[in-house]
């Protein structure tokens, strides 16, 4: 990989202020945008960026960059006017709306996010802000606690590894044979998904990790009053649109986790994508 070379990062939480100041730290010149530091005034230079990175996800809004740190709207459009195809250009989670902008101008955006080993990585501060969570809001230890994780994908993986190794007594509800084999060979409980309604009122914890309704009317009514839902799924979540104010149970949603309790960790992952990507383009011209 050729060194330096010249990055803008724009918008973004946290994650994207330490991601600033670590390809500082590996020799590379870096503009930041919208993101609460000292940023560039003149946005002609990103014209000649080897390298642009946009946030996770990209826009807040149709049509606006995700910027929560700069206080104010950031139009995206104005951002892409400046760019050109010959430049690598990188962001999480577009969205269609987002993803046709850059089209009508010919520029390709790269969904840094659906790199494997970036949503593996993240899984492990989201896991742990889940435990954070449950640390903070509920009068229990973890351990002996009945926790229910639903989904064990990427994240349900490792947030049931987290919850089992601090000795709670921990449930997998999965979609698929193979996944409740695989929690049962790791030392938890299994069982299928959809849920049944049998045994819900054990649980003290539910960490919903499937971006689907799997929370309806019938399961939330047989939760404990005093069970807590830490909804780590991206939108719409796991309740049931219809059910979300009947919901006597106290629900978190935990959004975007690893910019919140681990920013650093988080942007760490984010450059090591970025720099595959960058091999990858060279390796490919």
């Amino acid at each position: 990989m050729k060194k330096p070379y010249t990055f803008w990062v724009l918008g973004g939480d946290m994650r994207q202020v330490y991601l600033s100041r670590l390809l500082r730290a590996d020799g590379h010149s870096v503009a930041t945008y919208a993101t609460g530091q000292t940023d560039a005034a003149d946005l002609d230079g990103l014209t000649r960026a080897d390298c642009v990175i946009f946030p996770l996800p990209v826009c807040s809004a149709p049509g606006l960059l995700s910027a929560p740190l700069s206080g104010t709207d950031h139009p995206i459009d104005p951002l892409l006017a400046r760019l050109h195809p010959g430049q690598l250009l990188c962001g999480g989670r577009p969205d269609s709306d987002t993803l046709s902008r850059f089209a009508v101008r010919g520029l390709a955006l790269t969904d840094y996010f659906a790199l494997e080993e970036l949503t593996v990585s993240n899984a492990i501060p989201t896991a742990e802000g889940a435990v954070q969570l449950a640390m903070e809001h509920l009068p229990v230890t973890i351990h002996d606690l009945p926790v229910l994780v639903l989904g064990y994908g990427r994240v349900g993986r490792v947030t049931a590894r987290r919850f089992a190794a601090l000795g709670a007594a921990v449930t997998v509800a999965a979609r698929r044979p193979e996944q409740q084999v695989w929690a049962q060979t790791e030392g938890v409980s299994a069982r299928p998904l959809p849920l049944s309604h049998k045994d819900l009122e054990q649980f003290g914890l539910v960490v919903n990790t499937v971006p689907a309704p799997v929370l309806d009317r019938d399961v939330l009514t047989r939760l404990s009053d005093s069970c807590l839902i830490i909804d780590l799924a991206s939108a719409p979540g796991g309740l049931s649109p219809d059910c979300r104010s009947e919901c006597s149970a106290r629900v978190i949603h935990a959004l975007a986790l690893p910019g919140k309790v681990a920013p650093m960790s988080a942007a760490g992952y984010i450059r090591d994508a970025v720099y595959r990507l960058l091999a990858a383009a060279e390796n490919n011209p």
